[in-house]
């Protein structure tokens, strides 16, 4: 039973000493997952194609004291000899991991479903998208999800070895958008994250037969290299609030904050007595658009 002084928030959400694994760590919400975890003590791998982005974010944010954010990479998720090669790394250097973020991710190509007549629709929807640019999409999105966990499911087990039963796990970045029945002109993304979502549940299950526990944040709308297209020196993107709020269904007005991300990461990480669930952090998107 826990003492008063046991639920300070410096000792529920501390992550010192953890050994973090970050995808699509370089910007965007991979950057501030690893930030938060950084920040509280934790040692983060982030990884990503691009090798400059890395070095960037790491330089931009180390934390001055306690964990630190280390650059490793490139590795292509969607590759699994870069995923092998990401193993073999991490098994060089650390004896066990406690948690990964798979935060890697593509929006796909996009075309608004606004016509009225089937021809025009038709036209559009069929010249606009290609089975191969469907393809590329779900790998990124989804199949990238599962052997990356799966490639590292033997560090992440030692972890929990370590640290107590479930106490290791992987945190999926999917999106409200796979949870929502609004396309908003992304129907293989849209697509691509409710499978996402479902990997969650099914890897959830079965893995937690080696104690490892999977969850999901699903953001909304959050600066970042997709949602912008770019990124500043420190690997940042900014969303105007007008941007956010000419979409009409979100009620915070605003796109998502850092602190946001941080403290969803903080808690999927830190609460072992939660597994298989899908955290919508969307400032009330999905209360004004149809849900499933």
């Amino acid at each position: 039973m826990a003492s008063t002084s046991d639920l300070r928030v410096e000792k529920l959400f501390s992550v010192k000493d953890y050994v973090c694994v970050v995808t699509g760590g370089g910007s965007g919400i991979g950057l501030m997952a690893s930030q938060a975890l950084a920040a509280n003590g934790a040692k983060v791998y982030i990884t990503g194609r691009r090798v400059e982005a890395l070095e960037n974010a790491a330089k931009s944010h180390n934390p001055n004291d306690g964990g630190q954010i280390i650059p490793l990479g490139p590795c292509d998720v969607t590759k699994k000899s870069d995923l092998e090669n990401l193993y073999s790394e991490l098994s060089s250097k650390e004896k066990y991991i406690n948690l990964v973020i798979c935060a890697a991710g593509i929006s796909g190509t996009k075309a608004e479903p606004n016509e009225e007549k089937a021809t025009d629709l038709k036209e559009k929807l069929w010249s606009n998208e290609t089975f191969e640019q469907w393809g590329e999409t779900y790998n990124t999105d989804v199949t990238s999800v599962y052997f990356t966990t799966v490639v590292l499911l033997p560090l992440l087990q030692a972890g929990t070895e370590t640290h107590g039963h479930l106490s290791a796990s992987v945190i999926v970045i999917s999106s409200m958008s796979g949870i929502m029945r609004h396309a908003q002109g992304h129907f293989s993304y849209n697509a691509a994250k409710g499978a996402t979502v479902h990997l969650t549940k099914l890897m959830s299950a079965e893995f937690q037969k080696i104690r490892i526990r999977v969850n999901s944040i699903a953001p909304g709308y959050f600066p970042s290299e997709m949602t912008t297209s770019e990124s500043d020196e420190n690997q940042k993107s900014y969303v105007p609030d007008e941007k956010i709020q000419e979409k009409g269904h979100v009620p915070m007005g605003r796109a998502g904050r850092d602190e946001e991300i941080a403290q969803a990461v903080l808690f999927l990480t830190k609460n072992a007595y939660v597994n298989g669930e899908i955290i919508a952090v969307d400032g009330g998107v999905l209360n004004v658009v149809s849900g499933r």
